[in-house]
């Protein structure tokens, strides 16, 4: 099984590298997040046509999430249960018996204001339900952009600013694989400075400044059973594209 994140940042500006990357690539499920659009403008038609069907969660300019897969997805979700919030940021289904979650975190904007604090009571309604998720499925993985860069290794030496890499960022990441949850991209070895997102000014990608902040942690039934995980930046590179570039996790039957 073939399981991708990407956050596109625009799923109308970017759907043309979406329906190549699904021909070429093939996964058996691809999470999006930051689809800028609502549920009535998603482009369920074309998708259809390349041969996948989705699950979604939108809202208009902001956020957005959506699962792809050439299989039915079952048991959809849409928001924390529990969790009041107006922004469309979690969809999870499953397939076959894998539960997958996915997620477009909360950016936070600076440490310290109110968009910080309210990531942090986010990641913390995550985690409670994702504790709840996972006594029911074993099989679980937790996907998306997390706005979190755990390590240090996980951030361009050079980065100074402390959204992303705050040491309270880092402990609700660390909860979060505390419910039994693993990094998938370090179960492998990995290029020094492999980064997911880079910023579209000052020559960011090209210098390689940049943070691994798109990530796929994965239950322990499923830890042995990854075979592979990688940032597959080929789509950074096209014209017009988005931010982030996909991250790939193949797991054995």
């Amino acid at each position: 099984m073939r399981i991708a994140t990407w956050n596109v940042n625009s799923l109308k500006v970017r759907l043309p590298h979406v329906l190549d990357w699904l021909a070429a690539e093939k996964p058996d499920a691809l999470c999006l997040q930051e689809l800028k659009m609502e549920d009535k403008a998603f482009p369920l038609e074309a998708l259809q046509e390349a041969g996948y069907q989705a699950i979604f969660n939108g809202q208009k300019t902001y956020n957005g999430v959506a699962i792809l897969s050439p299989q039915p997805l079952a048991d959809p979700v849409r928001d924390i249960p529990g969790f009041e919030d107006a922004q469309k940021r979690i969809i999870a289904g499953t397939l076959g018996d894998v539960r997958i979650i996915c997620g477009y975190f909360p950016n936070g904007q600076a440490v310290g204001s109110e968009k910080f604090e309210y990531k942090l009571r986010w990641l913390a309604a995550l985690t409670e339900w994702v504790r709840a998720e996972m006594a029911v499925h074993p099989k679980l993985v937790l996907t998306g952009d997390f706005n979190i860069a755990p390590e240090d290794r996980d951030a361009h030496p050079d980065w100074k600013d402390e959204i992303h890499v705050s040491a309270p960022e880092r402990e609700a990441f660390r909860a979060l694989t505390e419910l039994g949850l693993t990094d998938a991209f370090r179960l492998f070895e990995q290029e020094e400075r492999s980064f997911s997102w880079w910023d579209y000014r000052m020559g960011a990608f090209r210098r390689n400044f940049g943070l691994r902040i798109d990530h796929l942690l994965v239950s322990e039934a499923l830890t042995g059973a990854s075979t592979a995980c990688w940032v597959d930046k080929a789509p950074r590179k096209l014209e017009r594209p988005s931010d982030h570039a996909p991250v790939v996790l193949d797991l054995a039957p």
